[in-house]
């Protein structure tokens, strides 16, 4: 357990930023999901709302430093690919 005052400080700011992220974490795990489910439902429009909404909640993730902005970069573009994919075949 912390012993001095800054130590102790830390460990209130982590929990609270803790808080704060997860938030914008478990939006973009849900967009990504629901955008993923389009995607395999074959529904070209439905799919491309989806993937535009995810990609809005994985910069928004990213911008705040929930997660790395390359991480962002590759699942939003793993989502176009598959979603040019499915344009394609349509």
């Amino acid at each position: 357990m912390a012993n001095t005052p800054s130590a102790k400080k830390r460990i209130r700011q982590n929990i609270k930023r803790h808080i704060r992220n997860r938030v914008h974490h478990s939006q973009a795990r849900t967009y990504v999901k629901r955008a993923r489910i389009a995607l395999e439902a074959g529904d070209t429009e439905l799919a491309a709302e989806a993937v535009m909404q995810a990609v809005s909640k994985l910069d928004r993730a990213a911008s705040k430093g929930v997660i790395h902005r390359k991480n962002a970069a590759r699942r939003k573009s793993r989502l176009m690919k598959r979603l040019a994919t499915l344009e394609e075949t349509s």
